[in-house]
């Protein structure tokens, strides 16, 4: 990982931050691991809704591979998918 990517992952998520800050939730960047996957947490509302997979997924993932193309997944640490479900 370079600092470029994270420096193009933190530049993605700040355009993202104001459209989940609006829904009353925001994201923290945690670190891109080895295999070129940034893990974040989901925090507020974002957090606890029902669509946070499918936000993280249609939204912030299509948006950061979209800016830094080495990466290859984005995962929220905090939700727990399968509860969501």
């Amino acid at each position: 990982m370079t600092e470029d990517m994270e420096a193009g992952v933190l530049s993605a998520i700040d355009a993202i931050r104001p459209a989940l800050q609006a829904d009353g939730g925001d994201i923290e960047f945690k670190t891109i691991d080895e295999n070129m996957v940034v893990h974040v947490n989901l925090l507020g509302a974002c957090g606890s809704c029902a669509v946070s997979a499918m936000t993280l997924k249609a939204g912030v993932e299509r948006i950061i591979k979209d800016r830094v193309p080495e990466i290859v997944a984005v995962e929220a640490d905090n939700v727990d998918h399968e509860a969501l479900a």
